[in-house]
């Protein structure tokens, strides 16, 4: 292990490490104001085993938060409903899963005291230049403030994400997503992960306690963990910019918020036990709360067509120029219950 892969800060209210594989954010500690110490951010139970050395970069030391551009993956077209498949393209020569950023070392940069700055240059070939991220904690509270920055060689359309994951209790149905209002849910057109399905496919909901389930009836989404082996996504139209997992087990509420002018939708991913194969082994069980510009993760090409989601009025790619940097700002919070 290279000396200068992680860094850390530490401030009254916590402590946090960043590592330059995918800039990914974890472990943070939070100190509550009633003196409890919280750690919210997940981090996958493969990332110090020998064998994860030769998985993609993205897998290898999965854990907390990180940021996809672009955003997604294409996937095989088969089985999906008509109106999907016929806007599904075939993956780039060169794609990566959740894009360069999610897959590499960055490299650290200058930043001022009190935060952590890191910079990534994407191939030539590629219309993104460069992505950057400064980390800073919060010095009068147990909160993270993060910006992200990317700038482009030229015009081009693209789906972007961020990608915060967080750690759940053991006991099923012990914590609770929080979304406030938003207009519409939608389930996976298709299996996220054969033989793990839960939701019913392509349906609308409008409760996070009533999803349409694929047995038939509905399910509570907003109770965590599922009591069910299953892998699933869904996407939220209309949040409003922040959404909550409260930890009744531990006694703590995390918060994130963002723009949601940058970020249409947010995209929940269940990883409940419901990944069988090798380095999952049916034991990774975390929620991702996923602001996003993007169908479903699907990839640079089914985001930049005209897919169902994009038809019905949601911004499904984004549009960046070279004459500005993009330029986004968020936060992640915890507080006692």
């Amino acid at each position: 292990m290279k000396g200068d892969d992680y860094r850390g800060l530490g401030w009254a209210h916590g402590a946090l490490t960043v590592q330059r594989l995918g800039a990914m954010l974890a472990p943070v500690t939070f100190v509550l104001a009633d003196g409890r110490q919280v750690s919210p951010m997940h981090v996958a139970p493969w990332s110090n085993e020998r064998q994860a050395e030769a998985l993609p970069g993205i897998l290898r030391k999965l854990r907390g938060e990180w940021p996809c551009v672009p955003f997604g993956y294409s996937v095989p077209a088969e089985g999906w409903p008509e109106s999907w498949a016929r806007v599904m393209g075939p993956p780039e020569p060169d794609e990566e899963v959740h894009g360069h950023s999610s897959n590499h070392d960055w490299t650290w940069r200058g930043s001022s005291s009190g935060s952590l700055s890191l910079v990534l240059d994407y191939p030539e070939e590629s219309p993104v230049e460069h992505v950057k991220r400064t980390i800073t904690p919060d010095p009068s509270a147990p909160a993270i403030d993060i910006e992200f920055r990317i700038v482009v060689r030229r015009a081009c359309r693209l789906p972007i994400g961020l990608h915060p994951v967080f750690r759940l209790p053991f006991e099923t149905g012990a914590a609770n997503l929080e979304l406030g209002g938003f207009d519409e849910g939608r389930t996976y057109p298709h299996d996220v992960e054969p033989g793990a399905a839960l939701f019913a496919r392509d349906k609308s909901f409008f409760e996070l306690t009533a999803v349409p389930a694929r047995a038939g009836g509905a399910i509570d989404a907003s109770r965590l963990p599922l009591a069910a082996a299953t892998e699933e996504l869904l996407q939220i139209e209309g949040a409003d910019g922040i959404a909550a997992l409260v930890n009744h087990e531990d006694g703590y509420r995390v918060e994130l918020s963002w723009q949601k002018e940058h970020f249409p939708s947010l995209l929940l991913w269940y990883s409940n036990r419901g990944r069988k194969a090798a380095p999952w082994n049916g034991r990774h069980v975390a929620i991702g709360i996923e602001p996003i510009c993007s169908p479903f993760g699907l990839g640079p090409a089914t985001a930049s067509a005209d897919n169902p989601i994009a038809r019905s009025g949601i911004t499904t790619a984004m549009e960046f120029s070279p004459k500005e940097p993009f330029v986004t700002r968020y936060r992640i919070e915890a507080s006692a219950l």
